[in-house]
């Protein structure tokens, strides 16, 4: 079992940076941010005006394009029983799983992997998402209160629950191994990771879509975090008000998307000759069992689980190349993870990278993770560190390296992300160049 190792064939991203994986780490490695006043709905009487949007996103054209690969497949060549379907399928799907069907089919399509050629019993999918369909649940709610409860639509369950993005994912592409979803706010989708990474080891699967979806920007998701203190109002300056370890700070900015890695047990991969982007060689997890919201003022909960991951792929401290980090811009939480961070690696510490992609893409809560997983992917493949943007003034109590501004070229072999979600959950993952 300990002999099984898992490796990344197949990225699948959908950011306010772009709904591919080519635009989005251009976007990235240029350092540009995806944050702008948000049109979703009337800003008019929210203390927050600003969120990282996904543009040009056609959910009717996800779902005809997903039935192309669907088991079994359908007619192709009946135009107007697909655009039906698609509709069809649309109308009872909520955001968060229609962003999450289109980041599965990317990474399926990047991968190579032809799904009618592989057991599917031992394809898995782990999608989580931190709050799931809360656009579909403020709709319904208007709709019971405006016109009685015999109007509420009958997938309105269905839509909300956070486990409906695995379970379509599923469905769409007929995979009948492991299905589970994780909800662990924003470590959701690394918790994911971590999982299939982990049930593949053991043996039950060979194969996982695994990460995170979200579609918070709404009414009710704006308000609710607003009303927290925890979102930066940073309105008149929407690309610099994520500034993660700046001294100017004050909150993150929400975002929204779908980042979904496909992960396989090695010589399944190889098998099939498939392109393996890196090694996914650990994954730690803890609990800071302190408070609903605020991390652990020292950040031992975050170190501990940093430690895990690198027990598990057997790597010191000194071997990181690079913590693509939590980093989410609240006063807080940046020093706590610095903390963290020195805890888990020590001395070594000061001459590891570390850099917050949060500052372009915003926070995209339960699929984040999966997003920073993918950007980890590509600076171990491209040898290239993603920057901190509107880094100006570094926080004196944020004083490691946070690449500030532009992206370095820097080799990459082994790199942490980390995720860190309200109610403490942490969960990192590691991993590693490919060494045959």
């Amino acid at each position: 079992m300990n002999d099984r190792r898992v490796v990344v064939t197949g990225l699948g991203v959908i950011t306010p940076l772009g709904n591919d994986v080519k635009t989005f780490w251009k976007n990235i490695i240029e350092g540009r941010s995806g944050i702008r006043r948000y049109e979703a709905f009337d800003s008019q009487g929210y203390a927050c005006k600003i969120a990282g949007e996904v543009k040009d996103f056609d959910p009717v054209d996800v779902f005809k394009k997903a039935s192309k690969v669907k088991y079994p497949p359908l007619d192709n060549t009946d135009e107007d029983a697909r655009n039906a379907r698609a509709f069809k399928e649309t109308r009872r799907t909520d955001r968060f799983t229609q962003l999450a069907v289109a980041a599965s089919r990317m990474a399926l399509e990047d991968s190579g992997l032809d799904i009618h050629a592989v057991e599917r019993s031992r394809f898995g999918v782990i999608i989580g998402s931190g709050i799931g369909g809360l656009q579909s649940m403020e709709d319904e709610t208007k709709r019971l209160y405006a016109r009685g409860p015999s109007r509420v639509s009958p997938f309105t369950i269905a839509m909300m629950i956070s486990n409906m993005a695995s379970g379509i994912v599923s469905m769409e592409f007929g995979l009948y191994g492991p299905n589970i979803s994780i909800v662990t706010a924003c470590a959701t989708a690394n918790h994911s990771i971590g999982e299939a990474w982990r049930i593949i080891k053991f043996g039950d699967a060979d194969m996982f879509l695994a990460g995170g979806a979200e579609a918070t920007i709404t009414p009710l998701g704006i308000s609710g975090f607003s009303a927290m203190k925890a979102l930066s109002l940073r309105n008149d300056e929407p690309e610099r008000a994520s500034r993660p370890f700046d001294r100017d700070r004050n909150g993150f900015v929400m975002g929204e998307g779908a980042g979904v890695l496909l992960i396989e047990e090695l010589e399944h991969a190889k098998r099939r000759g498939a392109h393996i982007y890196c090694e996914l060689s650990g994954y730690g997890l803890s609990s800071d069992a302190y408070h609903m919201t605020q991390p652990l003022p020292e950040g031992e909960g975050a170190a501990r689980c940093m430690k895990m991951a690198m027990k598990h792929a057997k790597i010191n401290p000194e071997d990181i190349d690079y913590i693509n980090a939590h980093g989410t811009s609240t006063p807080i939480g940046d020093i706590c993870e610095t903390k963290a961070i020195k805890l888990a690696l020590g001395k070594s510490a000061k001459t590891t990278l570390v850099s917050s992609t949060k500052s372009m893409t915003g926070h995209l809560l339960g699929a984040a993770g999966g997003v920073e997983m993918a950007a980890c992917v590509l600076a171990i493949r491209d040898g290239i560190v993603p920057p901190t943007i509107n880094l100006e003034n570094q926080d004196p109590e944020c004083d490691l390296d946070y690449v500030p501004n532009t992206s370095r070229e820097h080799k990459v072999r082994i790199a942490l992300n980390n995720s860190f979600g309200f109610g403490g959950h942490n969960a990192t993952l590691l991993a590693c160049e490919f060494i045959k």
